[in-house]
């Protein structure tokens, strides 16, 4: 209870049933919030490019959630996942835009695929889904981008990576200013170092690896020493986000990890 001024105010974070699309659901922070967010009785709509890896999200989840095979850097594929959403839900509440790529490489080596997938992913994607989705989020509907610490920390072989985030929480502020009258919330949630017990390098070859663990030693960023939160310990602060009262706002929030 908080209170002032002859206020009480209950702070609590079971959430009334919402429909909520979440981009990136077949791994990492977005299968640790579908899984979060399950028990309260939503209906979670699962994004991914690898239509059985959310599958096999929604399957230990039930009820009314489903998945959809989307790529966000696609707009017809955006599109198309949509359209099928609209279908089945013409109101969504939430849409968390989670999908993301973190692959490092230097800019004087990177192909035009590589280039184009950090662009796609990680900032054109949000987009694409804002846009298809703002006409389907009614008046209370909010929008949370999920963003990354390394917008304010040095770190090499990122600078991809850094820009398309840097580039989504700009996106996110004005995108808050446009969509204020209609009262949707944008919110942009920077998250710190993350990982569950599926996280690894594995399609990352170990040349590169190594790699960029000399060049960030070089800026003096060791990431070995760095704190490292859970993918469910940052569900569940989006999660608290989701049962923001009609009178509040949280436009951004930022997710540290910390040494326990």
């Amino acid at each position: 209870m908080l209170g002032g001024a002859g206020h009480r105010v209950t702070l609590g974070i079971k959430l009334m049933g919402k429909t909520i699309v979440i981009t990136g659901g077949g791994s990492g922070l977005g299968r640790a919030l579908a899984r979060c967010l399950a028990p309260e009785g939503h209906t979670l709509i699962l994004l991914g490019r690898t239509l059985s890896k959310v599958e096999a999200v929604v399957r230990e989840m039930g009820g009314s959630s489903f998945a959809l095979a989307c790529d966000v850097a696609d707009p017809q594929s955006v599109d198309a996942a949509f359209a099928a959403i609209a279908k089945r839900h013409p109101q969504i509440d939430v849409l968390v835009n989670n999908a993301g790529l973190f692959k490092p490489f230097f800019v004087k080596d990177a192909t035009n695929a590589q280039i184009e997938a950090a662009m796609g992913t990680n900032l054109t994607g949000p987009i694409y889904c804002s846009r298809a989705a703002i006409p389907m989020l009614g008046r209370g509907g909010h929008i949370i981008n999920v963003s990354s610490e390394v917008v304010v920390i040095p770190i090499a072989m990122m600078a991809l990576y850094q820009s398309t985030k840097a580039g989504l929480e700009r996106f996110s502020r004005t995108l808050s200013q446009e969509l204020a009258p209609d009262g949707i919330r944008v919110t942009i949630a920077r998250a710190g170092k993350m990982v569950d017990a599926d996280s690894g390098w594995d399609d990352v070859d170990p040349a590169v690896m190594r790699r960029f663990g000399e060049e960030n030693l070089k800026i003096g960023f060791d990431s070995r020493k760095s704190a490292i939160s859970h993918f469910d310990s940052a569900a569940a602060v989006i999660k608290l986000l989701l049962s923001l009262p009609d009178d509040i706002n949280v436009p951004e929030i930022m997710l540290e990890a910390r040494h326990k």
